[in-house]
């Protein structure tokens, strides 16, 4: 038996919901939290010397790359916690229509941008 379906690969042509929007970026801010731990181990042994955070200090006033850097952990952090918490909901059994969904993963979104705006003033 031939089957015809057709088969699309492409995935910029693919429109996602905003709900699988929510939950990728949830596992990526996971892998860069993964991958910021050792930067944060880092910057923690350093700030427990005084002299090591007298460096930290001028390090993140002066190199805009760092504060880049930190600005990108806090916000994948927020965003972690914030779609965190949605899902916690969810188990509970809050949000667990289709529009309950895309309420929350639209609230996700929302409060997620603006802590990254917050953190980015705070940073900068």
């Amino acid at each position: 038996m031939i089957k015809k379906r057709p088969k699309n690969l492409d995935l910029t042509t693919v429109s996602f919901p905003v709900p699988a929007i929510s939950s990728i970026l949830h596992r990526i801010t996971g892998v860069v939290l993964f991958i910021a731990v050792p930067i944060l181990l880092w910057m923690l042994q350093k700030s427990l010397d005084s002299a090591g955070y007298a460096e930290l200090q001028a390090m993140f006033s002066e190199s805009i790359v760092w504060q880049f850097i930190l600005w990108a952990i806090l916000t994948s952090v927020a965003y972690h916690v914030i779609a965190g918490v949605r899902h916690l909901l969810m188990d509970l059994g809050i949000g667990e229509t289709l529009e309950g969904g895309r309420r929350g993963a639209w609230a996700v979104l929302l409060l997620s941008v603006i802590s990254a705006v917050l953190l980015g003033v705070w940073v900068w």
